[in-house]
């Protein structure tokens, strides 16, 4: 037992379920003192003591004994302070940690495709740095995007998709150095499928523009960098040749259903194609309100026209389903080593973070169509 990683682990999940010492104490039926003594790697637990803590966090008793590869080359930022942001980081470095083990056993890394392209993208011109992206991954001036995670994952990004309550934090990207380059996006309920696609785009843009940026201590955004960042998620996603073909056959529609027909081509949100009017120059900033007032009297509600980041699934009409943003490679992976029988079942369930009665379904489902 390493009392070190038991006291941080410990620590770390207290924190990220926002309970204090004496709160854990309380819900493990345990000592105030035996609490503190854990986070200080003080002694030697029982492990009825452990098992105690365990429930009251709700994780596994092994999970308190894993240790946590830090992670360097990080670029997380968030708009507010984030109390669980060291369990995001734990978690995310285990992810990336199964994801190269993976590709290890089975001899199949993708390398980094855009790698030799990020010389030529400058923040100064985010639009032409996502086109040069784009034409480095072979798609048309005018071809939109259906299946991003896919996209990322060919081009050698790792996508995670991560589940946290929170309107505040989007997504994170990993450099190279640790074991990326890799994205993750906030896949939270309350965020619109549109948003979590365009986070991803967006970790993308930071990992091409601003490579010296990815520096784990750094917590606080910058306003240009996120700046830069829009702009080249917003035209890799929405390329203009295409914006403009796509805009100019539905013409003959209503504004309102014209936007949401352009918007449904390209999986953005609605905002990325009023904001493109803008930068057109073929609408101006009243379009946010002449836009609500057309879907009022369309629809008899009203929307909210705040900008980006604004994400919460409520925003987004016409909207994108779950399943159109989903990636697919590392449970493959995963699938291939089973098979291989280069892993256990058991290690299969513990890498997919799955319990055994779900890993027995997925197996099942495996043996219907190969």
């Amino acid at each position: 037992m390493n009392a070190d990683v038991l006291a941080k682990n410990v620590r770390r999940l207290r924190v990220a379920r926002h309970l204090s010492q004496p709160e854990l104490a309380q819900q493990a039926g345990l000592s105030l003192a035996s609490v503190k003594n854990i986070e200080l790697a003080r002694g030697k637990p029982r492990v009825s003591t452990l098992q105690d803590i365990a429930r009251a966090l709700d994780v596994k008793l092994q999970d308190l004994f894993l240790p946590v590869r830090e992670l360097k080359t990080v670029r997380f930022r968030s708009s507010k302070r984030m109390r669980n942001r060291e369990n995001i980081l734990a978690d995310v470095s285990r992810w990336l940690e199964d994801f190269n083990f993976l590709e290890s056993i089975l001899d199949d890394r993708i390398p980094f495709v855009l790698g030799d392209a990020r010389r030529r993208c400058s923040r100064k011109n985010p639009a032409a740095a996502a086109a040069e992206c784009r034409a480095k991954l072979g798609l048309k001036p005018t071809e939109p995007i259906y299946d991003i995670c896919g996209l990322l994952e060919h081009a050698g990004v790792k996508v995670h998709l991560l589940p946290v309550a929170s309107d505040s934090f989007f997504g994170l990207s990993v450099g190279e150095r640790d074991g990326g380059p890799a994205v993750v996006a906030n896949v939270w309920t309350r965020i619109s499928v549109e948003r979590r696609i365009f986070s991803a785009v967006h970790e993308l843009g930071h990992l091409m523009l601003h490579p010296e940026a990815y520096d784990v201590a750094a917590t606080a955004e910058n306003d240009d960098e996120e700046n830069e960042a829009n702009v080249f998620a917003g035209h890799f996603l929405l390329p203009d040749d295409g914006f403009r073909k796509e805009w100019r056959e539905v013409a003959g529609l209503h504004l309102v259903q014209r936007v949401f027909k352009v918007k449904r081509i390209f999986n953005v949100s609605y905002k990325t194609v009023l904001k493109r009017l803008i930068e057109h120059g073929v609408a101006d900033d009243s379009i946010w309100r002449r836009f609500n007032g057309e879907y009022r009297r369309l629809y008899g509600q009203s929307l909210a026209y705040k900008e980006e980041p604004a994400g919460l699934a409520s925003a987004e009409p016409s909207g994108l389903r779950d399943i159109d943003f989903y990636e697919d490679r590392f449970s493959r992976l995963v699938r291939r080593a089973i098979e291989d029988e280069k892993i256990t079942i058991s290690r299969g369930a513990e890498i997919l973070r799955i319990g055994v009665e779900e890993m027995e379904d997925l197996l099942e489902s495996w043996e219907v169509v190969a």
